[in-house]
C-alpha cells in the first residue's frame, strides 16, 4: 500500500503542467474571489445603511450607523470566517476536500441572498438579522478559503505549486476591485432613475426609499461567482493525495488522475491491478 500511494504523490509531482491545472486555478481561485467580495463588499454600503435606517430629523448631517452597529456590521463575518476555518477544516479531513468544498459552496450562496434580504420592522431588527446571516456566511468562508488553496495545493505539481496557489490567492485583488465596481454600477442606475435632491436642500427625499435595494443588490450580487462555479466544482474528483493518503485507497486515486490529467504510465498499471 505504502508503494502505491508513493507512486501516486510521485507522478503527481512529477506530471507536466497541463490544461487541467489551469482549469483548477479558475476554479479555486472563484473560490478565493467570491470570499473577498463576499468580507469587504459590506463596507461599501454601510454609508448607506446609515442614511436609510438612522437617519435623525432634524439632523444637520446624514444619518450614520452607531459604532456599535458598525463595528457588528463589519466584523461579524470575519469572527464566522475563524471558526469556519477551524470546523470545515477538520471536516475536510475527515470526509474529504470534494464534498466539503460543496458545503461551504451552497452555504455562501444561501447567505449571499439572505443578507440581501434581512427584514425588520426596524433598524434593530435589520441590523440584527443582517449581522446574523453575515456570521453564518463567514462560517462558509471560512471553509472556503483554506479548501480551494488546498484543493489547487494538492493538484498542482512539483514545479509549479508556488505559481499556481499565488494566482489563486491574488484572485482575492479582483474580488475586491469587482465589488467596488458592483457597487459603483448599481448606485449610477438607481441614481439616474430615481433623482434626488441634495441633503442640504430636502433631508428626508434625499435618500429615496428605492436606495434600500441599492446595498441589498450589492450583496447579493456575491451569489453570482459562486454559482457560475459549483458545476465544475462538483465535476472535480477528488485530490488524489487525499484518497491515496487520508483515505488509503491508490487505486481509487489513480482512477481519479487518470480521467483529468495526463499522468505517467505508472498510475495506469496501478489502476488495472
Amino acid at each position: 500500500m505504502a508503494r502505491d500511494q508513493l507512486e501516486v504523490l510521485s507522478a503527481l509531482d512529477l506530471a507536466k503542467t497541463q490544461w487541467y491545472h489551469f482549469t483548477a486555478i479558475v476554479i479555486a481561485g472563484m473560490g478565493f474571489f467570491t470570499d473577498a467580495y463576499d468580507l469587504f463588499s459590506i463596507s461599501l454600503v454601510t454609508k448607506l445603511l446609515g442614511r436609510i435606517y438612522y437617519y435623525e430629523p432634524g439632523s444637520s448631517t446624514p444619518g450614520t450607523l452607531p459604532p456599535n452597529v458598525s463595528a457588528a456590521v463589519n466584523g461579524v463575518a470575519f469572527c464566522g470566517t475563524l471558526s469556519g476555518q477551524l470546523f470545515f477544516g477538520w471536516l475536510g479531513d475527515k470526509m474529504g476536500r470534494k464534498r466539503v468544498y460543496g458545503m461551504t459552496l451552497l452555504m455562501m450562496v444561501i447567505c449571499c441572498v439572505a443578507s440581501g434580504l434581512s427584514f425588520g420592522h426596524t433598524a434593530k431588527g435589520v441590523m440584527s438579522t443582517l449581522c446574523f446571516f453575515r456570521f453564518w456566511l463567514g462560517f462558509g468562508i471560512g471553509g472556503d478559503y483554506p479548501l480551494s488553496a488546498t484543493i489547487m495545493s494538492e493538484y498542482a505539481n512539483k514545479k509549479t505549486r508556488g505559481a499556481f496557489i499565488a494566482a489563486v490567492f491574488a484572485m482575492q485583488g479582483f474580488g475586491n476591485i469587482t465589488g467596488g465596481i458592483v457597487a459603483l454600477i448599481v448606485s449610477a442606475a438607481f441614481k439616474a432613475k430615481y433623482k434626488a435632491p441634495a441633503y442640504e436642500d430636502d433631508p428626508v427625499a434625499s435618500t429615496p426609499p428605492e436606495s434600500d435595494y441599492v446595498w441589498r443588490i450589492v450583496l447579493i450580487f456575491g451569489a453570482v461567482p459562486a454559482l457560475m462555479t459549483y458545476y465544475w466544482r462538483m465535476k472535480m474528483p477528488e485530490t488524489a493525495r487525499y484518497t491515496a493518503l487520508v483515505a488509503k485507497n491508490a487505486k481509487q486515486a489513480a482512477a481519479d488522475m487518470t480521467t483529468v490529467l495526463q499522468v505517467y504510465m505508472s498510475l495506469i498499471r496501478l489502476y488495472s491491478k
